[in-house]
């Protein structure tokens, strides 16, 4: 790690605009003098100062979906359901945090012990939730989440073995029959990719707004995207999902997909499944469909609105038309269950 930092500080000294591409000529060149024994002392001098340090091996690794920083000597990465301790390290804490502010920096963002929490969305979709002192008691925690777009399509669900053919085609075609549909499961089921394959089966030619907290649907065709930002340093500038929802719907849109409700957009996006944008989609975290129905009941009645619960559950009932249940198992994500709402009730149409 000598060798690295005085690559690092005649880097910087050189005054080398911090362009991935010029760190790197810069960096090879330095490291022939100052490492020439070391062949990837380069490669880590750029990651610190222009990525994520010790993580960038990870963040260009396919097979990663999750990385958690404990601290500066605790790294865990995520493969194929698989969490294991990586065998690296940052300098020290000043080093974690630092290379959140160089990933943050560029969106706008920042993070300091003023407001010592930061949650971003970095170019390649992955999303970043950073918290350091005094918020973190025991020094800065770092989480990101990857996304990855291996599944594409419900062919690619049934051959990873998420669903049978059975359950592929029922949800084919409650899409294209447009269908209210509602995601559900727990953290890292697999909800957004669920969505990103029930939205390809939309046909051509409908106008599909997306609203997002981190924009990681990607649908082909008309379709328009939509994010949320955090309020900055000043505390203005938020944008809100149900802002957004609302909107969507001002967009003259033919289905409207939240990414995941948790909070009052779900009375607007109960109010779009009712009133004129059937086929519409969104996700919630719960543990089935019918805990499902109730976190969205829950989530409505928390805003603003001055329904009654029951009428918020008679409006709830009549818009939600399926329920996609999905659980992680040993690793692997799976759809245990298509549920379809009837009436006060609901009835298991597959499941395994």
């Amino acid at each position: 790690m000598v060798a690295v930092s005085r690559i690092i500080e005649r880097i910087v000294a050189s005054g080398v605009p911090l362009r991935r591409s010029e760190v790197t000529r810069a960096a090879i060149a330095i490291a022939a003098e100052e490492a020439p024994l070391d062949p990837h002392a380069a490669g880590r001098a750029v990651d610190e100062l222009i990525g994520l340090g010790p993580l960038e091996p990870f963040i260009a690794d396919p097979l990663v979906t999750d990385i958690l920083v404990n601290g500066p000597d605790e790294v865990w990465v995520e493969r194929a359901g698989v969490l294991d301790r990586a065998a690296v390290a940052f300098s020290g804490e000043a080093a974690v945090v630092a290379a959140v502010e160089r990933v943050i920096a560029p969106l706008g963002l920042r993070i300091d012990r003023a407001s010592p929490a930061v949650d971003a969305r970095l170019p390649d979709g992955s999303r970043l939730h950073a918290v350091i002192p005094p918020a973190a008691v025991d020094g800065p925690v770092l989480a990101i989440r990857r996304f990855r777009t291996a599944m594409t399509s419900l062919d690619d669900l049934v051959n990873a073995g998420a669903i049978d053919p059975t359950g592929a085609a029922l949800l084919a075609e409650a899409v294209r029959e447009r269908r209210n549909v509602l995601v559900c499961g727990g953290t890292g089921s697999g909800k957004t990719t669920m969505l990103n394959v029930l939205s390809a089966e939309i046909p051509g030619g409908e106008r599909v707004v997306t609203v997002e907290d981190a924009a990681e649907l990607r649908l082909h065709g008309h379709v328009v995207r939509l994010e949320s930002r955090p309020p900055n340093a000043e505390g203005a500038g938020e944008i809100t999902l149900r802002t957004l929802v609302r909107h969507a719907l001002r967009m003259r849109p033919d289905r409207i997909v939240v990414g995941e409700v948790r909070g009052a957009e779900a009375f607007d996006l109960i109010q779009a499944m009712s009133t004129g944008h059937a086929g519409s989609m969104g996700t919630v975290h719960a543990n089935g469909p019918d805990e499902a129905l109730w976190r969205l009941e829950t989530l409505a009645l928390a805003g603003d609105t001055r329904l009654p619960e029951a009428a918020m559950r008679r409006m709830l009932r009549a818009a939600i038309e399926i329920v996609v249940h999905l659980e992680r198992r040993g690793g692997r994500r799976r759809v245990v269950e298509v549920a379809r709402v009837e009436g006060e009730g609901m009835r298991t149409v597959w499941g395994w």
